[in-house]
């Protein structure tokens, strides 16, 4: 079998950058694209083949050691079993069929947080989002060259993206194909990068979002893009773009569902004799009118004035639970009027009531029926 150092036409000794020049001199003399003679394309095999055994230098001192043959004799066989089990199960037999890498690769997905009010869920919201992202070069509009420049040709693949390797084994000749060292398996090189974006055909750049956020979000929903994520490498199709909501606690109003609620403090006088006031929504004020004889844990529902449904136009209701206020401080003469409406309502004596009709699980019950 022939020496690898003779077929590169290299001396022992030779440094890696010495392999790699003689090769390349030998692959553009010897590539079948240019050079059609009968015996080329064997030796286009064996150079190929010299070079991936000398250039790695693991593989170099196992040829040096007389490793590269099955027999120990430094040809153009097995390693051990190793060499073997790549050649079988690592490597592309053959390249038949074998297409170059694109460049062009689709784009990262990006996540965008946005805390929103309360008030802002009752009917959705516009928002203008500043996102850092990725976004393509202007100055070679994704295509990673200097202007006027462009992609050559791999002068080692011949634009495959991949190179044959020729072994022998006990079988006979065997052909893999592996990605080409030089272009990296893209089939083209890039001798002029743009000095923006350094060849990559893209840049980290901030950019507005324009959002329209629905009515009836909730903490932890995400909202969906398309294509409004990061742009891909060398100007490839965008990612989608996540919006994640957080809606903040709000001091007055809560949430169950779509409905609204809030506890509304009543004196002992109003919730004797009843009366009338307004209180602020989160979409502008609202009368209610508190009955005589209102009770501790009574909710009134004011019908359609709480959040828009997510998707639809029906909006939930806003539920106020009543806080019944006893006054602490008296003076002589309310203290009076206190005592002449006790003996005047004979109210009966403080006793224990039923769990399920106490103030706390009647506030809780009528919250949650209404």
């Amino acid at each position: 079998m022939a020496d690898h150092y003779e077929v590169l036409g290299v001396p022992r000794d030779a440094s890696t950058d010495d392999i790699k020049k003689a090769y390349r001199r030998l692959a553009r003399e010897l590539h079948p694209d240019v050079n059609s003679g009968a015996d080329a394309a064997e030796r286009f095999k064996l150079v190929t083949h010299a070079y991936d055994v000398l250039s790695n230098s693991e593989e170099r001192s196992k040829y040096d050691r007389g490793g590269d043959s099955p027999f120990g004799g430094g040809g153009q066989g097995f390693g051990g079993f190793g060499d073997i089990f790549e050649t079988f199960f690592g490597g592309q037999g053959g390249g038949r069929g074998q297409r170059p890498r694109s460049r062009r690769e689709r784009g990262q997905d990006a996540l965008v947080r946005v805390t929103l009010e309360l008030s802002d869920v009752v009917f959705g919201v516009h928002r203008d989002l500043e996102v850092d992202t990725a976004v393509i070069c202007e100055t070679c509009q994704g295509s990673c060259c200097q202007p006027g420049s462009q992609p050559v040709t791999c002068d080692i693949c011949g634009g495959s993206g991949h190179v044959q390797r020729t072994v022998r084994s006990l079988l006979g000749n065997v052909v893999t194909s592996q990605p080409c060292q030089t272009c990296q398996g893209y089939g083209t090189t890039i001798p002029y990068p743009c000095s923006t974006c350094q060849g990559q055909g893209r840049v980290r750049s901030r950019r507005t979002v324009s959002l329209d956020i629905p009515s009836g979000v909730e903490t932890g929903l995400r909202l969906q893009l398309p294509g409004s994520g990061e742009v891909g490498p060398a100007g490839g199709p965008h990612g989608d773009l996540y919006i994640e909501v957080t809606v903040a606690h709000h001091e007055v109003y809560s949430r169950e569902g779509d409905d609204l609620l809030a506890t509304l403090e009543v004196s002992m006088p109003d919730a004797v004799l009843g009366t009338t006031t307004t209180i602020e929504a989160l979409d502008g004020p609202v009368e209610l009118e508190i009955r005589p004889g209102i009770q501790a844990g009574d909710v009134l529902t004011i019908k359609g004035r709480g959040i828009t449904a997510l998707r639809g136009s029906q909006r939930g209701d806003l539920r106020v639970g009543v806080q019944v206020l006893t006054p602490t401080r008296l003076d002589a003469k309310e203290r009076a009027l206190i005592e002449e409406l006790r003996k005047r309502t004979k109210a009966p004596a403080p006793k224990l009531a039923h769990f399920q009709q106490g103030i706390f699980s009647k506030l809780r019950d009528r919250f949650r029926n209404g």
